[in-house]
């Protein structure tokens, strides 16, 4: 349990974080009735800005919670998924340079055409409103499992803080609630304004954490103790199997082509002043990695605290993989600072929730009502975007039971096979528009259907676990998003070379 200085520093900070959302709404005051003001900031965020929002949109609960618990729970009895989990480490280091070619050029068109998202671009380029919906769809849809995995994180730290106090459970959802119920409130009022200034706050938080656990950790005997520790406890140690090899790279390469392609990934870019600051901010990025690595490692140091193994003992194995870097904060660091680090995590769920929701209210308002109500005013359009990211926020809570919390990673995964399905429209269509439209329909909805009935076959239909699928030949075990992605992508090319498409003036799209 967290001591009392703890959690009046923890409850102290959430008060500046909860003014920081609400004061956004005044902080370079626009038009809020504006969907380019509400959604996007007014498209004004300068390089360290865009630096911290795309950061603390792209290192989320996913980084500081479901990559440590994936290599603790394959090192606890599992022979070689921990080292697995590593594949987080290229996988964000390949991702910045893939995006450092696409987004400012996306940025570009953009920005010249009025759009506000990647679907506006489909039905722009491709003058197709059928695609442009399904893949605002599958955008709406993708970003439900990775808001969930962001509350499987918030739910970490509160088990950990209240540990040994009364009704865990119950006291954990109200707290879950009030968080979102405020989140909501500032989110509706201040949009991406306020989703910024609290960024900027949850990324020195998490800052802070590491560089106190590490520095900790190293001073007490450092990673080489951890190790021996782990192997005199008889857990087996993160190396990789060959027959998991194929598995690992193509895990961090399809998940390094989808980070980019998250709505709430592009939200973020196209919020950014002009396309040289995107470039920097991207250029800047990969120094987040150095603290994705630290963190993965976690899930080897906790071995080297008794106090923290003690710690997770107590609860099932289902659940101790979420509380390793809580449970390691709590043990290492002074209660106080142990409040500024567990706070860190916190709103580091609760801030890519915020601008994931936005950019799903963006793809729902712009890419499927307007569709059926074109005349709906530019008001109407900042409206339902500002109630819809409200809803989709508490929608997102029904993804935490598809998984055990300890494999919350599996979440992100699923979004990942469905989310690099919309490549070919996005990616491949900033390069080329000489693809046939329909061939675009047809692959995108085959690989979704593909994609999740092999994760669902993997897992007996039943809670997920795993996110890869042994095919009957040489290759093995492959990410199921690799196998989705080539089959879309073979109808996409073979479609196109033999009808291909008409050339056609570009939809219209209202501008934002």
């Amino acid at each position: 349990m967290l001591a009392i200085d703890g959690m009046i520093i923890f409850m102290a900070l959430f008060v500046v974080f909860v003014f920081l959302g609400f004061w956004g709404g005044r902080w370079r005051r626009g038009d809020m009735s504006n969907l380019g003001e509400w959604a996007l900031a007014g498209r004004r965020l300068g390089t360290v800005l865009i630096w911290f929002l795309v950061g603390a949109d792209l290192y989320t609960a996913y980084t500081f919670i479901s990559v440590p618990s994936g290599v603790y729970a394959g090192i606890f009895g599992a022979p070689g998924t921990g080292a697995f989990y590593f594949f987080a480490v290229p996988y964000v280091a390949l991702t910045f340079g893939i995006a450092i070619v696409v987004m400012p050029k996306l940025w570009k068109v953009a920005h010249e055409k009025g759009y506000v998202t990647a679907a506006d671009f489909v039905k722009g380029t491709f003058n197709s409103r059928t695609l442009a919906m399904l893949v605002a769809i599958v955008g709406i849809i993708a970003e439900l499992p990775y808001i969930a995995l962001q509350i499987v994180g918030m739910q970490a730290v509160i088990i950990a803080m209240i540990h040994g106090v009364g009704d865990v459970t119950t006291i954990s959802e109200v707290a879950l609630i009030i968080a979102f119920v405020v989140l909501a409130a500032f989110t509706y009022t201040s949009g991406l304004r306020g989703a910024t200034l609290t960024a900027v706050m949850k990324d020195i938080l998490i800052f802070l954490g590491i560089i106190g656990v590490l520095a900790v950790v190293v001073s007490s005997g450092g990673f080489g103790s951890a190790f021996s520790s782990a192997a005199s406890s008889k857990a087996v140690l993160p190396t990789l199997p060959v027959t998991l090899t194929n598995a690992y790279w193509s895990t961090f390469l399809v998940s390094a082509l989808a980070l980019y392609l998250y709505p709430h990934a592009v939200n973020g870019v196209l919020s950014a002043q002009d396309s040289e600051k995107v470039r920097k901010s991207t250029s800047l990025l990969p120094f987040y990695g150095l603290g994705l690595g630290a963190l993965a490692m976690f899930g080897v140091l906790i071995y080297g605290n008794s106090g923290a193994l003690s710690f997770l003992h107590q609860y099932p194995a289902a659940s101790q993989g979420i509380l390793v870097v809580p449970a390691l904060i709590l043990s290492t660091l002074p209660s106080w600072f142990a409040g500024v680090a567990l706070l860190g995590i916190f709103i580091g769920g609760l801030v890519p929730a915020a601008i994931m929701a936005i950019s799903q209210a963006n793809l729902l308002t712009r890419n499927i009502v307007k569709e059926f109500r074109p005349n709906m005013t530019p008001q109407g359009e900042t409206r339902l975007s500002k109630w819809a990211s409200v809803v989709f926020k508490f929608v997102a809570l029904g993804f935490v039971f598809l998984v055990a919390t300890t494999y919350a990673i599996q979440l992100q995964l699923f979004g990942g096979i469905m989310i690099v399905q919309t490549l070919p429209a996005v990616f491949i269509g900033l390069f080329t528009a000489r693809m046939n439209k329909h061939s675009l329909i047809t692959g995108l909805l085959v690989g979704e259907v593909v994609g999740v009935y092999l994760m669902e076959l993997k897992n007996k239909f039943s809670i997920w676990h795993y996110s890869t699928y042994a095919l009957p030949s040489p290759l093995g075990i492959l990410y199921i998003g690799l196998i989705a992605l080539a089959i879309n992508l073979a109808i996409v090319i073979v479609w196109s070379l033999v009808l291909p498409p008409k050339r056609a003036a570009a939809a219209p799209v209202t501008p934002a």
